[in-house]
């Protein structure tokens, strides 16, 4: 499709620089928002109204957090092909509702590096979750928009301002891309910094 809609979103966020206007501004245009823990404490601070992933999976965050979205009801909502009615039909035989958009950042790897973190520490920096749900988005680009960083929002919010709250294919694509290289350069990290240890 060449326009997608933005009717339905998961912000799950390590870096809230602006989360709480990038939030707003999809909430006043209707978007329904699903978040975790941290991300939906501080949207429901500021006032917003979010879904719990625990309401949409109907099991709680385990693992000290290290499972959390990681489950069919969100991942099958990011890699369904809008475009294939099998798809279609079988989300709707699970009741499973499809995202449009995933605004993700990972957990700060760099910083525990600099910090001095090592081993059982270290390890706990890695973020799981988050990648496998912007690689699934990126994946998808054809139904779902990604949103890896705090630095795209604005062009986000420029482009559903200019487009009736839809995201044309060109730019999912040009974030699908962008997503890949941090996503690679995230494992890259923590390679070298495991290879050290």
């Amino acid at each position: 499709m060449k326009f997608l809609k933005i009717k339905r979103a998961l912000i799950s966020v390590t870096d809230k620089s602006n989360l709480v206007e990038f939030a707003s501004f999809l909430i006043q245009g209707g978007v329904e928002i699903v978040s975790t823990g941290g991300t939906k404490k501080k949207l429901e601070q500021a006032g917003l109204k979010v879904t719990s992933v625990s309401d949409v999976t109907k099991f709680p965050e385990i693992l000290n957090g290290r499972v959390k979205t990681l489950h069919p009801h969100i991942h099958a909502g990011v890699l369904a092909d809008k475009e294939n009615s099998e798809h279609l039909e079988t989300l709707e035989k699970l009741n499973i509702k499809p995202f449009d958009l995933i605004c993700v950042n990972l957990y700060n790897f760099e910083g525990a590096l600099k910090q001095g973190l090592k081993g059982k520490d270290l390890i706990e920096q890695i973020d799981i979750g988050g990648p496998t749900l912007l690689r699934a988005a990126a994946k998808n680009y054809f139904s779902v928009a990604v949103v890896p960083d705090t630095s795209f929002y604005e062009e986000i919010i420029n482009e559903l301002k200019n487009n009736d709250f839809s995201i044309s294919l060109d730019l999912r694509k040009k974030m699908a891309a962008k997503t890949f290289y941090i996503t690679s350069n995230y494992d890259k990290m923590i390679y070298e910094a495991l290879s050290k240890e």
